[in-house]
């Protein structure tokens, strides 16, 4: 268990707490590079800070302060230019930067007063990878955007799915080191959702978790499967500081503040060779509900949604001074331990853990993939109508609920499949 002083320590995120001011040496994905399709202008609340994204007429995106400086109006309903976002109360307009480059009326009655050269609205850098938009909230210079592996597979349609989960992100964030929550939450608990007692799946028998540049490994070893197995082998990552790697997807954990969690999911599915080659023009970006809008009761009948249950059902902020860890849990002791270890790093001046400054290194960040080949070289339709995992993959988009009706037909158009 940790000390009530740790739990918080570990849990609060806003500007000048120690943990917001380590997972600001981070670039977080905030939203879809697909939302900007039908709007300029999204209000973002992150790591405890009210905030506005937008991308201007020339293209370019900014993330600014929701409250313009001149009488504190809500910048979410300003409107775009070519070079900025404007207030839509008085017109003030700040480009990328923060700087206010208009101020029509103090332009025209008291230029000499030169006002706007004094007031700067606050600005972070926001920069563009892989069909999502990242921001970076920490001190300058800024590491580069981690260039993962996966973003440079091609043949595959990527789609991205975001929900905000009513609990703080630490609780989420242990999920992705926990592999025994597999067994009972994804496999034994649908079971019993879907009406049946049993046959109950294979157990776990052995665990490892090992650290190393970007995070941790866990492995596993389950019913008869040997140490030939790729989940044994290779594992999967627990991808720091944030995130969660299964190999063909991501899952962020990004603190919207000390009570709000947001879902942030990269989703690759490499098509069949027959399809092959696949250039996908567009990447979508949907927004998952939680809770059924009928019954107001937490969606239980896909993966992350499940997941969002277990997070949530922990208290907004879980109390792990009342935990009775097990030996399952060596895992989340790490974690925790190295978060703790890091705040005394960047307390002392130092570059915290899996920071990328190296441009070279960047060009292609490899992580343990434990189902590399069939990601990167495909599979026949065939092939895939085989696979144990991926056969359902072609029938429900398994990881989410609420995947809209256009995604659907659009990631069956990509793998050449009719209704």
């Amino acid at each position: 268990m940790l000390s009530q002083e740790k739990n918080e320590l570990l849990t609060k995120v806003g500007p000048g707490e120690p943990m917001g001011e380590l997972l600001r040496r981070y670039w977080m994905p905030v939203a879809g590079v697909s939302e900007f399709d039908e709007v300029a202008v999204k209000p973002v609340r992150l790591l405890g800070e009210d905030l506005v994204l937008y991308k201007d007429l020339s293209g370019n995106y900014g993330l600014v302060d929701r409250q313009c400086p001149h009488r504190r109006a809500d910048l979410a309903y300003g409107f775009v230019e070519k070079c900025g976002l404007r207030c839509n109360y008085h017109g003030w307009l700040y480009n990328e930067s923060g700087k206010c480059t208009e101020q029509p009326y103090e332009d025209v009655a008291n230029p000499q007063v030169k006002l706007k050269e004094r007031v700067k609205i606050k600005a972070y850098p926001v920069a563009e990878k892989a069909g999502i938009l990242w921001a970076y909230l920490g001190p300058q210079p800024a590491p580069l955007v981690p260039n993962w592996e996966p973003f440079s597979w091609k043949n595959g349609f990527v789609q991205i799915v975001i929900s905000e989960v009513p609990c703080n992100w630490l609780q989420c964030q242990e999920n992705s080191i926990d592999p025994i929550h597999f067994e009972w939450m994804h496999n034994n608990w649908t079971t019993r959702l879907n009406g049946e007692t049993g046959p109950y799946s294979a157990a776990h028998r052995q665990l490892d978790f090992e650290e190393f540049d970007y995070g941790f490994v866990y492995k596993r070893l389950r019913g008869d499967a040997d140490e030939n197995d790729p989940l044994w082998s290779v594992g999967r990552v627990c991808l720091w500081p944030n995130a969660f790697f299964l190999g063909e997807h991501f899952e962020w954990r990004v603190p919207v503040d000390d009570f709000r969690t947001l879902s942030v999911t990269w989703a690759f599915t490499r098509v069949p060779k027959e399809s092959e080659p696949y250039v996908q023009k567009h990447i979508p970006t949907w927004h998952g509900p939680v809770t059924d809008p009928q019954t107001g009761r937490w969606i239980t009948s896909h993966v992350m949604n499940q997941d969002f249950v277990a997070w949530a059902g922990q208290g907004v902020i879980a109390d792990r001074t009342k935990e009775n860890l097990g030996a399952s849990d060596r895992g989340i002791v790490m974690l925790r331990r190295r978060f703790l270890e890091e705040l005394d790093v960047i307390a002392s001046g130092g570059e915290p853990k899996g920071t990328i400054r190296d441009p070279r290194l960047n060009e292609c960040v490899e992580l343990p993939i434990a189902a590399r080949a069939t990601f990167v070289e495909g599979m026949t339709r065939a092939e895939f109508a085989r696979h144990p995992l991926w056969r359902h993959h072609l029938q429900d988009f398994r990881f989410q609920a609420g995947q809209p009706e256009s995604v659907r037909n659009a990631f069956l158009e990509a793998m050449g499949i009719g209704e």
